[in-house]
């Protein structure tokens, strides 16, 4: 006890128990707050930390309040070329290329099916969903599935997520049996309506957003995705409009009510595409949210190396003249009488730099150059190098982004299939969000209406399940050396480590079983065509008309 402590003690003993106890709870909380991460990550103390701005609150804080904002730049990002359009295009041609097809997989032993029946059964629906996908199936009438599936993937990268209102025509068409619709709609339409009171909004521009809105009930709608008290996801509000738009008709803003699920098919009524990164996030972010600030300084970085690069190539030269009697030493060119007629400010702003131009300059005046020296010899190691960063945050190695593959085939080879990981998971998260209940919601219809038999369909959701399953095959990742990943995929099924099925939809993206059935068509074919030599196959009999076919 140090002598301020002792005289309070002396005149007032309560109040030195009362300091007393504070400054043991002070040695207690510095003794906690001292322990574990407080030394590192979590110190308040070091300097390198001082002055680090961490906030974080709750998903519906951190991300539906941003949402918009990042909307915006991810937006422009993408249109103005560059890494940012590189990556979500690169995206694009590998996550789904020409679209995804569909191959369906029954469990026959399940289903009680003989292995032939079971083959039949997946011919007859694929020929059934073919002749539906193939068709405008757009609520729009602009777009087939394979289009959806490339509208509904772009606008998850560059907003975050997507969604499609499933929909029913009043009519089949004319080719198109098939009364299923997809309306595919862009996330700024789903939104708060204004009209529901208690709204803790956002001011972003000149434009309120309504971000976060209390129902009565107990329930909440977080950027136009209501939940129940429990939080989960019962509707979604569509407005008619969009909320950021210019071109806002007369009809007033009004928002749209969607269920999210059928009760009666108990298929989704909105197909909502989304990829969550947290707990209780209901809103998606921007594929490029997190390299957002970089990538734009990249491009302005790019801009002004590119403009120095176009300013040194100019061959601008500048006339000194000490009167206005000197003349114009090249005649004709320039009009020494126009230029005597401009004020001092108006000669200022009539020079310029451009290829073979040529400037007078009054009594008095003088031009000065700085050396730039652009562009700067460190540009493409500096672009490089940003890129690999860029593409760690993107989980995409920058020489599958750039398209540069000037390493070894080792080192190639280990970008693809780095990036292939990254691409087949979007392929298998965005087939299970969106094809699969399409095609789910597609075979309904197709039981419903008697143009497909799958017996226990509406009865056990055991036996409905099992007649849904399928895989969803895409493009194949390609070969840097064909031969050397050829010989691979036949040690592979040598040693049962892989099936043909497999392999075959890894090199080319193609489907085994119509392989099987062409090469089977074509062998018939060929079987009286004449060999290499003049001989003919059945000259050689039927054994060696076997090895060629298998060659």
């Amino acid at each position: 006890m140090n002598f301020i402590d002792r005289t309070i003690a002396y005149f007032a003993p309560n109040r030195a128990l009362r300091r007393a106890g504070a400054r043991a709870k002070m040695n207690m909380l510095q003794q906690f707050s001292n322990s574990g991460y407080s030394h590192n990550g979590a110190s308040r103390r070091k300097k390198s930390m001082q002055g680090w701005d961490s906030s974080s609150r709750s998903p519906q804080e951190d991300i539906g309040q941003n949402l918009q904002l990042l909307r915006e730049r991810s937006r422009d990002l993408y249109m103005s070329g560059g890494i940012g359009a590189a990556a979500l295009k690169k995206n694009q041609s590998n996550v789904l290329g020409s679209g995804l097809t569909l191959k369906s997989q029954l469990n026959h032993r399940m289903l009680g099916l003989t292995p032939e029946q079971a083959k039949e059964w997946e011919d007859k629906v694929e020929f059934e969903f073919g002749l539906w996908a193939s068709s405008k199936i757009d609520h729009t009438g602009l777009n087939d599935f394979y289009d959806a599936q490339r509208i509904a993937l772009t606008g998850w990268l560059m907003n975050g997520d997507s969604l499609a209102m499933v929909k029913y025509a009043d009519t089949p068409e004319l080719l198109n049996p098939y009364r299923l619709r997809l309306h595919l709609i862009e996330a700024d339409r789903l939104n708060n309506p204004d009209s529901i009171s208690s709204p803790s909004s956002l001011v972003h521009g000149d434009v309120q957003q309504i971000t976060h809105v209390e129902l009565p009930g107990g329930g909440t709608i977080q950027n136009g995705v209501e939940m129940d008290p429990s939080g989960k996801v019962i509707a979604y509000w569509i407005s008619n409009q969009y909320p950021q738009s210019g071109l806002m008709s007369r009809k007033p803003m009004d928002w749209a009510r969607v269920d999210a699920m059928n009760p009666v098919s108990g298929l989704p009524n909105m197909l909502f595409i989304m990829d969550a990164e947290r707990a209780e996030q209901y809103r998606g972010v921007p594929y490029l949210a997190p390299v957002i600030e970089q990538v734009k300084q990249m491009n302005r970085y790019t801009e002004a190396e590119i403009s120095a690069a176009i300013i040194n190539s100019f061959f601008t030269a500048f006339i000194k003249t000490s009167s206005p009697e000197a003349g114009n030493p090249l005649g004709e060119a320039i009009d020494e009488e126009d230029r005597l007629q401009l004020s001092l400010e108006e000669r200022l702003l009539s020079y310029e730099l451009g290829p073979g131009t040529i400037n007078v300059l009054g009594e008095g005046e003088d031009v000065a150059f700085g050396e730039p020296k652009h562009p700067i010899s460190g540009f493409d190691s500096f672009t490089k190098s940003m890129a690999q960063l860029a593409g760690a945050s993107l989980d995409m190695p920058y020489e599958v982004m750039l398209s540069v593959f000037n390493s070894s085939y080792s080192a190639s080879r280990a970008a693809l299939l780095q990036a292939w990981r990254s691409f087949r998971d979007r392929r298998d998260w965005f087939s299970h969000d969106f094809c699969q209940p399409v095609y789910e919601t597609f075979l309904f219809e197709a039981v419903a209406t008697g143009r497909i038999k799958a017996p226990g369909f509406f009865r056990d959701p055991i036996r409905r399940k099992l007649w849904s399953q399928a895989i969803w095959v895409g493009p194949s990742p390609g070969q840097i050396d064909p031969l050397k990943e050829v010989l691979a995929a036949e040690k592979k099924i040598a040693n049962g480590f892989s099936t043909h099925e497999k392999e075959t939809s890894e090199l080319t993206g193609m489907d085994w079983d119509s392989n099987v059935e062409i090469l089977r068509r074509e062998w018939e074919a060929r079987k009286d065509l004449p060999r290499s030599d003049g001989s003919l196959p059945s000259e050689g009999g039927d054994n060696e008309n076997a090895d060629e076919n298998r060659s």
